[in-house]
């Protein structure tokens, strides 16, 4: 049986930027008006309704949290 985890790393994004945002201790509305991005897009990323964010989310992401993109596919 294949672990999908390690051979698909967008099924880890959300989990990932979520631990990431309140490592800084930053709400999803506080994420939401740093990047300019809809807390709404913040939660279904968080919670993998959306596991397939666009390149363009994920840096503006990355920028407001300090990070880097490939921080949320460890």
């Amino acid at each position: 049986m294949i672990n999908k985890s390690k051979s698909n790393p967008k099924l880890n994004i959300g989990k990932n930027l979520q631990k990431l945002r309140l490592g800084k201790e930053l709400s999803q509305n506080d994420l939401s008006r740093e990047t300019g991005l809809s807390v709404n897009l913040i939660a279904k990323i968080e919670v993998g309704i959306n596991k397939n964010p666009t390149i363009f989310t994920l840096l503006r992401i990355a920028e407001a949290l300090g990070k880097k993109v490939e921080d949320f596919l460890k």
